[in-house]
């Protein structure tokens, strides 16, 4: 038998992805557990460093390459996603890499450009942002509006100064990439490990805002899967509105989210509140349990401390699309995974090695 997680109804309707297998008392592999990918979903998988949380994201990431009708986005914050574009032999796994990523300026609607620089719409300067990134579709462009408006030469020289600031960080490009360029079959990995926060969330926030809406607007057809490793160091910037946005708002348009996070204590409530499949590996802080059970029904608390996993790849999945709990293990990656840990013992092989030769 195949259970198919997040769907309430019949299993074999729709879409579905091989998450794992159930993982009985004594630790044996039961029948298939597949995921639905058929619907938008709000995904949260979390665990203790080590135990298997952006392994799973991997697994989930495959399954999404081979669904028709989607289009998966992972934004990479450390560099461990591009392996998915290594598949070899029979896989079918289908991914591209953008290594130096830049979105376009126009992927932000005025309110984010001013909240992205840290001005208040109602100020003079902020205001001059807000006008500008509604007439213009560039930096230089905005830039230009600004300084040929009649507005006083302070706020003129700090709206400059502040979208100077934005240019210099290389992310923004009128050649950009766009939910149009997203708007493939493939896993578009979007591998933002080189830039500093506010960088790294200024092109988390413009994908995740022009992907929502593409599909409200009917730009795209495909249903847009994002996902997000360390999905707490986005919630602590800019990037924060645009993913709550499609949290609560995304499922009527088809926005799914997937979130991957060591820290559950560190995202705001409504990230685990809002989801319908929580995917949890082995957790022992207290901050974070507590988390979980204050966000999460009430069917979930016996169940995180009978059933908590204890090895890497066991997960403990809540779904509340059918409201049960299952104890799994995730199937193995059929790419390489990018995110073990490296070894000095290996390290010094490859030495003495190099030094017999």
């Amino acid at each position: 038998m195949t259970f198919v997680l997040g769907r309430d109804g019949d299993l074999e309707a729709g879409l579905s992805g091989h998450l794992g297998y159930y993982r009985a008392l004594d630790g044996s592999r039961g029948a298939m557990l597949h995921v639905d990918l058929d619907g938008p979903h709000a995904v949260l998988i979390v665990g203790k460093r080590g135990y298997g949380k952006s392994f799973t994201l991997g697994v989930v990431a495959e399954e999404l390459s081979r669904a028709p009708g989607v289009s998966p986005v992972v934004i990479d914050p450390m560099g461990v996603f591009a392996t998915l574009a290594e598949s070899a032999g029979e896989t079918t796994v289908s991914a591209s890499v953008l290594e130096s990523p830049a979105v376009t300026p126009t992927s932000l609607d005025p309110r984010s450009w001013c909240e992205l620089l840290g001005l208040s719409p109602e100020s003079g300067a902020g205001g001059l942002v807000w006008r500008a990134a509604q007439e213009a579709a560039t930096i230089e462009g905005m830039c230009t509006h600004v300084d040929a408006s009649d507005a006083p030469g302070t706020d003129r020289r700090a709206a400059i100064n502040h979208l100077e600031l934005a240019r210099s960080w290389g992310v923004f490009d009128d050649a950009g990439v766009s939910a149009d360029d997203l708007a493939g079959g493939d896993v578009t990995i979007v591998d933002v490990s080189g830039l500093d926060s506010a960088p790294m969330n200024a092109v988390c926030r413009a994908i995740a805002e022009d992907l929502y809406r593409a599909r409200v607007t009917g730009r795209v057809q495909r249903l847009p899967w994002l996902l997000l490793d360390e999905a707490h160091t986005f919630f602590t910037g800019v990037a924060d509105p645009a993913l709550r946005r499609i949290l609560t708002r995304g499922r009527a348009p088809g926005v799914s989210l997937v979130l991957a996070t060591q820290r559950p204590s560190a995202v705001p409530s409504v990230a685990i509140s809002q989801t319908d499949l929580l995917l949890s590996h082995r957790l022992t802080s207290r901050a974070d349990l507590e988390a979980l059970e204050r966000a999460q029904p009430t069917y979930l608390r016996s169940s995180l401390d009978e059933r908590m996993p204890t090895a890497p790849g066991e997960v403990l999945v809540v779904d509340d699309a059918t409201e049960t709990v299952h104890a799994g293990r995730i199937r193995n990656r059929e790419t390489p995974h990018g995110g073990d840990s490296p070894s000095a013992s290996a390290v010094s092989i490859t030495d003495e090695r190099a030094d017999r030769h």
